[in-house]
């Protein structure tokens, strides 16, 4: 691996701030590639695509998630060069997983924000040491960049997830959940981090690190992103009391079982 990639204090602080930016470690062949890919995403949307302003007259929001094995470059960049060996880098981990990528584009003068959430609670799985990198394809200036909460005090806490559409909870009450903070709230925070990037940058945090992201109005141009989830050899498969997202089928898988499946392949330095 090249070293240069992930430094000492980048490592340290994704470990302590539960999010890090990583500057120009991506080259222009591997964004060409990612490029083209997620256009062809997006002309054969996968079972699970999304779009989110499909009866409106704003900007295209689209998103799809779990495609790696229809489109070459997601399935080469999850599992061999950079991506990988950042992934365990940062989780300081030898070996581990690849869980999916998802895809995010929001196109010019798009009004939807993505609302405050951490990613743990849709996941069906369980994993203390994990990573997704979220990749940009365009410049993201800060007015529309990804926003996290600096800070891990709140990673002992498992919340209700909220529906994106109209910030209601998928329940009112869950053994071992509590409610999600109000946004509110969340948007006074102090600790409040904002990753401008451009394309080779990486955007690194963890499933239970909070983040949104703004709309789009006022910006002309595109911000497609494609993130890429990772965890360490440990994740076990899981159960929510609610529909998981990506909706995978347990298969063979109980929980507590470690991902051994073929799904979620393995990545190893």
């Amino acid at each position: 691996m090249n070293n240069n990639l992930v430094a000492e204090g980048d490592v340290e602080k994704y470990q302590r701030d539960g999010a890090v930016v990583l500057r120009s470690v991506l080259d222009d062949q591997a964004l060409g590639e990612l490029a083209i890919a997620v256009e062809e995403n997006m002309q054969s949307p996968g079972p699970w695509a999304n779009e989110y302003a499909a009866n409106s007259k704003q900007g295209r929001f689209f998103d799809d998630y779990v495609n790696w094995l229809r489109f070459d470059a997601y399935k080469k960049h999850a599992l061999t060069g950079a991506l990988a060996q950042i992934a365990l880098e940062l989780m300081q981990t030898t070996s581990g997983r690849f869980f999916h990528e998802h895809v995010l584009v929001k196109e010019a003068g798009n009004n939807q924000v993505t609302p405050w959430h951490n990613d743990d609670p849709y996941y069906g799985v369980n994993s203390n040491n994990n990573v997704s990198l979220w990749v940009p394809l365009d410049p993201i200036p800060e007015k529309i960049a990804l926003r996290t909460i600096k800070s891990r005090r709140d990673f002992d806490k498992n919340f209700i997830p909220r529906r994106f559409v109209d910030q209601t909870a998928y329940v009112n009450d869950a053994r071992g959940y509590e409610q999600f903070p109000e946004p509110q709230l969340l948007d006074e925070s102090t600790d409040i981090e904002s990753f401008a990037a451009m394309p080779g940058d990486i955007v690194a945090f963890h499933f239970r690190t909070l983040h949104s992201a703004p709309a789009t109005t006022g910006h002309e141009g595109r911000r497609r992103v494609i993130s890429f989830r990772y965890v360490d050899a440990d994740a076990v498969w899981a159960t929510r009391p609610w529909k998981t997202s990506p909706p995978l089928e347990p298969n063979s898988l109980r929980p507590g079982d470690l991902l051994t499946d073929a799904r979620f392949p393995l990545i190893s330095r």
